[in-house]
Order: C-alpha cells, then structure tokens, then sequence
C-alpha cells in the first residue's frame, strides 16, 4: 500500500484500495480452479469497494462473467462488461422480464414461476433468452426444489424458447473443509443436474472452489476472497490483502481509575490511562458490536504497529481506544490510525466484533474517502 497521505486538511478517513492485488487475485484464483472459468461476484457494489472501479479491472485481467445480485446492480456494471457475461442472483422480481431483457442481462430462475415469467418473456420477443438455474442443493434459500425439479424434467416445454446458459447452486459450509454438507449437496446437485438439459455448471464460490476440482464443475464464482478475505478454515486461500482503512486521532485524553467511557458508561477505568478518541464510527461502519461492555474487548485499531483495544461503546462518529502501551511519539492530533490492514486484518476485524469480514466490508460508509491504487494511476 502506499504511504500514508492525507487528500485534505478535513478528511477523517480513508478507504485504500489496491486494484492491481484484485486483479492479481482473480487470476491467482483463475489459475487454482483451471480448466473452469473464474467468474466473479461483484454485488453490493463490488463488495463495498467500488463495482465501477473494479469491474474494468477485472475485465482487463481476462474476467468475461460476473454475477451481481439486484437488477440495479446489473444495469450499473453493464457499460462496462463489452462482451462478457452478466448474471442477476436475485432472478425476476414480478413484472421485471422485460426489463431484464432488454438490459441483456442473464437472469438466475430460481421458481417455476419465474420460469414461465421468462418463458413467456421468449414467447413475446419470439428469441431465444439466455437463462440460468438455481438449484437449492441443501441451504434451503433460493433454488428449486428437488420436487420443482423434477416437474420441470416431466414438462421441457419452456426450453423450447430458453437457452440455458448454467445451472448452479450453492454450498452452505464451504468454509469447513470436513463438514458432511458438502458432500451431500455435491450429490444432490449432481443428480439434479442430470434431470435438466445440459449446460455448464457451477457449484463453488470463494470457500467452494478451495474444496478440489470435484466442486469446481464448469465455473466458480469467487466474491469475498477476490478482495482478500480468508474465510476457509482448512487452507490459506491464495490471495492478498487489497485494501486499507484508516482514521485520524482527534484527541488525546487521560483517565484516572475509576473514571467511565462513553454512552452509558459501559466501560470503567482499572487503572490510570491514556486514551484516544478517533474520528470513526458505525456512520462510517465500524460495528457496533466491537463495543468494550467490560474491559475485555475483542474491538482494537492499530498505531504505528501497536494494538489499541476499544473502550467502551462505538458512537455514531467516534470510538475511544486505550493508548497506554503506544510510544508518545505516535499520538498527535491527527496522526493515522489502522481501522483494517497489517496488524487488524480484515478476518481479524470481522470476529473481533462477533461478525464476519463480508459484513465489515459491505457496511464501509461513503463518508471515508476512497483512494485507488493502480501502476501509473492512483486516485
């Protein structure tokens, strides 16, 4: 990452982001699942980090597929696939066929009834429309039925005007290398499959495709690792960190013991302190569930190297961290503060507030600056 530099005298906060790592991540991946095609997930505008700015990215890395969740999504990113190809997780809403096929977009029918929507859809426009299916193998969220399966192996009709692009489905504890759900959705989507026409399949996402080639199948779809997330347990997934996120000192403070912290006084003094309040919050997306209730807290930044636990509650634009152990000589007014990098990891981050990485990623606020990394053009 670069140096730490300041846009302007007010800002408080700032989001680094490295699209060259992104870039080299996707095909760090491409090359582990090969000979299946690496997608990528780029809902949730790229995850929090910027759709508009890491889509071309990634198309000029040689990424042709991308999937986003909502018709929103697909309609910003659209300009910017030239010949690739888009999917819509989220499927057709009601009376959203025609909108989808205009936008040229692949939809992922995961209902009967979205099926006849865009059946009925091919019929009006007399072409055949790309389609994607979206088996539920086991986590019992979107998909189709074993039963809806099955009905739709009995009654073809609607691929007589539908050109099935993928069948896919999803996997609920990737994460856990030897949970028995893997396995048993791996054979329930395979036999589903059979039912179905032929079409390329996809099984594995970030976690998935960690799992062998048995889940790799035709195309992987990685999200949360192609921005450095590490939430397989059983291996390093081989990417690298992309980004950075950083506050400011505001003030430094002095506690004697006994002395309380923040709303409600969650957090009493053991000792005399010195504590930092820093320009952040949950506005800007920092849980608050990284809150000290006591004075043990899993919630802590870093400065110049050193870890400074959170005291007391998260406000809406401010946290108090304790300062004690760091050198003097770090804590100006003004001085950066590691929210997410080297010492505070994105995992790291995400379990420290009782959560995970993809939900501190996908709550950055707008309200930090965000500064783009790329050879010869960082803005």
């Amino acid at each position: 990452m670069a140096d730490s530099l300041w846009l302007g005298a007010g800002e408080t906060g700032r989001i680094t982001i490295d699209l060259d790592a992104i870039a080299s991540n996707w095909q760090s991946l491409a090359d582990t699942v090969s000979p299946a095609l690496c997608a990528a997930v780029v809902k949730a505008d790229a995850y929090g980090l910027g759709a508009t700015r890491i889509v071309p990215t990634l198309a000029h890395a040689g990424c042709t597929t991308f999937f986003v969740a909502t018709l929103k999504e697909a309609a910003e990113i659209k300009p910017l696939v030239d010949e690739g190809q888009i999917y819509l997780l989220d499927g057709l809403l009601p009376d959203s066929a025609s909108t989808v096929a205009d936008l040229g977009v692949i939809p992922v029918l995961s209902t009967l009834d979205e099926i006849d929507d865009w059946h009925r859809q091919a019929e009006q426009s007399n072409k055949k429309l790309q389609t994607a299916l979206h088996i539920d193998s086991g986590l019992n969220r979107l998909g189709l039925s074993a039963g809806d399966v099955a009905r739709l192996a009995q009654n073809p009709a609607p691929f007589d005007t539908l050109k099935l692009d993928l069948v896919m489905s999803h996997l609920a504890s990737a994460d856990v290398p030897d949970a028995p759900e893997n396995q048993t959705q791996l054979t329930a989507f395979t036999l589903a499959r059979a039912l179905l026409p032929d079409a390329p399949a996809s099984l594995a996402a970030s976690d998935g495709l960690m799992l062998g080639s048995a889940f790799h199948f035709d195309v992987v779809r990685p999200g949360y690792a192609l921005y450095g997330g590490q939430a397989f347990q059983g291996a390093t997934t081989p990417v690298k960190p992309v980004l950075e996120v950083t506050t400011r000192i505001l003030q430094i403070r002095s506690l004697s013991r006994g002395d309380t912290v923040g709303y409600s006084a969650t957090y009493t003094a053991p000792r005399d302190m010195r504590i930092a309040i820093l320009a952040a919050g949950y506005a800007d997306g920092i849980p608050r569930t990284a809150s000290a209730a006591t004075g043990e807290t899993g919630g802590a930044v870093a400065i110049a190297g050193h870890v400074a636990p959170v005291l007391g509650r998260v406000s809406m634009d401010l946290i108090a961290v304790d300062v004690s152990q760091v050198p003097p000589h770090h804590l100006a007014r003004g001085a950066d503060v590691e929210i997410i990098g080297p010492t505070c990891t994105l995992d790291l981050v995400g379990k420290a507030a009782d959560t995970i990485g993809y939900e501190i990623l996908t709550r950055l606020s707008p309200r930090f600056e965000r500064v783009y990394l790329q050879k010869g053009a960082n803005t």
